[in-house]
């Protein structure tokens, strides 16, 4: 898969036709590959590649009050890449959602970066908006001279899945469940680091990790999970929160 960073519309060189695929992406959850799927069937079909255009992080962050949750991600990049990439996609192409982007209508941007992606047919999700007048896909099929596909809204007995109820359930702590709806391991990365030497003095040594991902991370508590160390797999247990048994702090 080719990964480009852009900065703005005229960064775009192809010359190859494409299936376009928008959107945030930032979990790649279930729900999101439904929308891989129906591309890489037009792709086969029309003899297209399978483009996604998104962003570094959340547009969030170009509206709303700054909190340092809004930078966190449910997948860390070099992880969210591979799904990218498993998921069939050619080319990825990455760009800031800036305050000057925000500002670029739904007719410029389907003139300067869905044509310019050379777009023979676009899917989107169900309730995808976009332009600084928040059109929908609707706007979006009756305006670009190609197929629009819109994904459907994939739920499970719990409701619609979404970046947002995956979220509160990693705060919650039921990684099991977020493992259903992402429908892969949730994970995160460290560099194992100094703690307070305390495990080895009573028989169960631990990796202390200071955490080198902007990801969420569950809900205080211990959890069965594995471990991954030069590309082999552990079985652990791991304590996520503050170390009371021994009044600790941080």
């Amino acid at each position: 898969m080719d990964i480009q960073h852009i900065k703005h519309y005229s960064d775009i060189e192809t010359s190859q036709d494409s299936v376009l695929v928008l959107g945030y992406f930032d979990g790649l959850h279930r729900g999101h590959k439904a929308l891989f799927d129906q591309a890489k069937k037009i792709a086969e079909r029309d003899n297209l590649q399978v483009v996604v255009l998104t962003f570094n992080e959340s547009p969030r962050l170009t509206f709303a009050r700054f909190t340092p949750d809004l930078l966190l991600h449910l997948t860390y990049p070099k992880k969210r890449y591979s799904k990218f990439a498993e998921y069939g996609v050619d080319h990825l192409y990455l760009m800031d959602f800036t305050s000057s982007f925000s500002k670029v209508s739904s007719d410029d941007f389907i003139k300067r970066y869905i044509k310019r992606l050379r777009a023979k047919a676009v899917v989107v999700g169900f309730d995808y908006k976009f332009g600084n007048n928040r059109t929908d896909a609707d706007y979006l099929a009756r305006n670009f001279q190609g197929e629009v596909i819109k994904g459907p809204e994939v739920r499970d007995k719990g409701g619609k899945i979404s970046s947002t109820r995956i979220r509160q359930l990693i705060f919650e702590g039921d990684v099991e469940k977020v493992n259903n709806l992402l429908g892969y391991e949730f994970s995160t990365r460290g560099m194992v680091v100094h703690g307070d030497a305390r495990g080895r003095t009573i028989g169960f040594p631990t990796a202390n990790l200071a955490l080198i991902d902007r990801t969420y991370i569950p809900g205080d508590g211990v959890y069965i999970s594995d471990v991954i160390i030069d590309k082999k797999r552990y079985r652990a247990m791991t304590s996520v929160g503050k170390n009371i048994t021994f009044g600790g702090t941080e």
